[in-house]
């Protein structure tokens, strides 16, 4: 089975707020979220509020960072495009 992006950020955060030393409270007391939150994102839950997301892994010296997909991903998307199919995900 291969590792989604939420599973390898909750291992992350994880991994980090336990080199730091923190329990889930305090560190959601530094980022000022819940410790309900810092559950979540740390049991891999696939829909997180972005604002709260970024201020946890900013508490904890992480960031998130975006980069172009391989060009397989891209030529498959110019693909739909070109036939006008929906994308995965698309709205009908």
């Amino acid at each position: 089975m291969t590792e989604t992006f939420t599973d390898g950020l909750a291992a992350e955060v994880r991994a980090r707020r336990a080199a730091l030393r923190l329990t889930q409270h305090e560190l959601a007391q530094l980022a000022g979220v819940s410790e309900r939150f810092v559950r979540f994102v740390e049991q891999g839950k696939r829909s997180v509020q972005l604002d709260s997301l970024l201020a946890l892994l900013e508490t904890l010296g992480l960031e998130l960072q975006l980069t172009r997909r391989t060009r397989a991903a891209a030529r498959a998307i110019d693909g739909h495009r070109a036939t006008n199919q929906p994308l995965p995900g698309d709205q009908p």
